[in-house]
């Protein structure tokens, strides 16, 4: 299913049912409420035309009392409900007695003493009635005018005893306008409705063109383009999501270009010793073959052989190091000990080169892995101590700035070259005839797995490494 079509759904599915359920249960609460009410204001109207009538005269009724135009009693009784009726607007208003025999009937065409089986709907509300109590039917009717009605009804007493009931028939009246409400409510439904799915298209149609140019570039990316930049999005999630797709498309490009310059390099610096070996080889077996061998020579040639394998193997160890993702063993180090470590790896060729090795450094307490971290400064102090003449110093020195550690190994070297200095951390570029062009890179990558960052500043005569490390 399309982005499209769950939107609609999500809008449009709980609004129906929302508004559904709330408008159903809405107006059958109302039209509850009106029920109630309209059945008790016609047991009220029904009480107060039982309390008027007298039963007596309404129980000495006789069927020829009711014979042509009737008795007086009969009209004066007669005349009594058509004003009450008149009065309370009602449709209707019987007297039965308890046999439910119609005894007068205004509004009605009942005729005399006739058993009024319409009220055979609402036998348990006049059960109550004959027990002395008031009460209304519970559900509406349908009258002849196709109008819906309601009755309420009330005991007629004598002497406190119940002798008939008063039922007052009254219009549903109310159900007019409340079905106009209905009416008016299923539109307003339908309008919102039509207006949600109109806002859920246009929301959907401005998500999925910023996804479908992500999904694009995911595609993109995952196909193998490397060079071609992920479009940024305004909205602020989205936006987000295309930064972060950015991030990972420079961070692959980088390792692609990175691995590229790698293989390149690792193939040239292979081939100079597989040439070294193969032209040493070639002339350790001419030495062999003759017919009086030099062994001194031989031993020359296969010593040549070995150094060109120690180079080689030096190569592919520094390859497997710099390539592997590295895993840090995090635990809190001494700053300073960290430093003197770093030197003491590097006494004995300092002290062999004549070059003074000196220490400053403030206490603190940085959380990493010794050993790699060691294994970066080091490096950085072996270049100095190489690059230095004789009597020279190299200066190892730490301090606190802000919330980190700065670490700054110095020399008084010749300097790097201007147009060298912005290369020395790409890998496999060096200056050196025997040198592979990883130490640095593998420093600088050891260091930024801590968080911290590399730099270097150089001229004649001062050159500083700076080492950057998040303190405590």
């Amino acid at each position: 299913m399309g982005l499209r079509a769950r939107l609609l759904l999500a809008f449009l599915v709980p609004t129906l049912l929302v508004l559904t359920l709330g408008g159903y249960l809405l107006y059958r609460a109302s039209r509850n409420v009106l029920e109630d009410e309209l059945g008790a204001s016609l047991s009220r109207v029904a009480s107060a035309v039982a309390s008027q009538v007298k039963a007596d005269r309404v129980q000495a009724l006789t069927e020829e009392d009711m014979q042509g135009e009737g008795s007086r009693t009969f009209r004066s009784l007669t005349a009594q409900l058509t004003e009450a009726k008149d009065r309370a607007g009602v449709r209707r208003v019987l007297v039965v007695d308890t046999q439910r025999r119609a005894l007068l009937d205004v509004g009605g065409k009942l005729p005399p003493f006739a058993e009024a089986t319409e009220l055979l709907r609402d036998s348990l509300e006049l059960s109550h009635v004959f027990e002395g109590q008031r009460a209304s039917s519970q559900v509406l009717f349908e009258g002849t005018d196709g109008l819906l009605y309601k009755t309420g009804y009330a005991p007629l007493l004598l002497d406190g005893k119940v002798v008939g009931a008063v039922a007052v028939e009254g219009s549903a009246a109310f159900f007019g306008p409340l079905t106009g409400l209905r009416n008016a409510f299923v539109g307003l439904l339908i309008v919102t409705l039509l207006m949600l799915a109109l806002a859920a298209v246009l929301v959907a149609q401005g998500l999925k063109a910023p996804i479908d140019r992500l999904v694009s570039s995911a595609l993109r990316i995952g196909g193998g383009d490397l060079s071609t930049p992920v479009t940024g999005e305004r909205a602020r999630e989205i936006g987000i999501l295309a930064r972060e797709l950015e991030a990972m498309r420079q961070a692959l490009e980088s390792r692609d270009r990175q691995l590229k310059l790698m293989l390149g390099g690792v193939a040239h610096e292979v081939k100079n010793p597989l040439g070294g070996i193969e032209l040493f080889g070639g002339l350790l077996d001419e030495e062999l073959k003759a017919a009086t061998p030099d062994l001194a020579e031989a031993k020359t040639h296969l010593g040549r052989i070995h150094r060109e394998l120690d180079y080689l193997k030096r190569i592919v160890e520094d390859f497997l190091v710099f390539a592997r993702e590295q895993k840090l063993q995090r635990s809190p180090i001494a700053a300073r000990h960290l430093l003197d470590a770093a030197a003491a790896h590097l006494a004995g060729e300092a002290k062999g080169r004549n070059v003074t090795l000196s220490i400053d450094a403030q206490e603190a307490t940085l959380n990493g892995d010794e050993s790699l971290l060691t294994s970066a400064l080091v490096n950085l102090v072996k270049n100095a101590v190489q690059v230095s003449k004789e009597g020279q110093p190299v200066t190892l020195s730490g301090r606190v700035d802000g919330g980190r550690y700065l670490i700054e190994v110095k020399d008084e070297g010749p300097g790097i070259p201007a147009d060298v200095l912005p290369r020395i951390f790409e890998p496999f570029f060096t200056t050196r005839e025997k040198g592979t062009g990883l130490g640095l890179p593998l420093a600088r990558k050891l260091v930024e797995a801590h968080g911290g960052t590399l730099t270097a500043t150089s001229q004649p005569g001062k050159t500083v490494f700076s080492l950057s490390l998040p303190a405590g």
